[in-house]
């Protein structure tokens, strides 16, 4: 089979909620943290996650705004194990509200409870540079 495109892998994604976030902390040491799509799964490379500004993953992003993404989807048919997708990505913080709005899901209002208007909230578009992936025997990197 021929390797996946963008197209294919997006629709492979949009099944999957969380991801892995691995940041560089202070110490050099990698750190990682479930973050939430929040439905976001229109996949054209960039991912986006809300966070508050007083989290290490804002501060990490701040030192050094490289990050990886690590996702895992469903099992598949028959036992066939699932898709496994690793992105290397460049983060941006973004603060602007508007933007705030472009990806809001009212589901955030649980940890963010005045909206685009809460006091702190962050926006992390992590843009991927590269995107590896495994699915059962099939495996390959896609352009982005």
């Amino acid at each position: 089979m021929a390797e996946m495109t963008m197209k294919d892998l997006a629709k492979k994604i949009a099944d999957i909620d969380f991801t892995m976030l691995a940041t560089k902390a202070a110490d050099g040491r990698i750190a990682l943290r479930p973050m939430s799509n929040n439905g976001d799964v229109e996949y054209d490379g960039d991912s986006w996650f809300f966070t508050s500004e007083e989290t290490h993953v804002v501060k990490e992003i701040e030192a050094d705004p490289r990050v990886a993404l690590s996702l895992q989807g469903k099992g598949g048919l028959l036992g066939k194990p699932p898709i496994f997708i690793a992105v290397e990505a460049k983060a941006e913080l973004i603060r602007d509200k508007a933007v705030f709005e472009e990806h809001w899901q009212s589901d955030l209002e649980r940890w963010f409870p005045e909206g685009v208007d809460t006091p702190g909230v962050v926006l992390i578009k992590a843009h991927a540079s590269r995107i590896t992936y495994w699915d059962g025997e099939e495996e390959g990197t896609v352009a982005v």
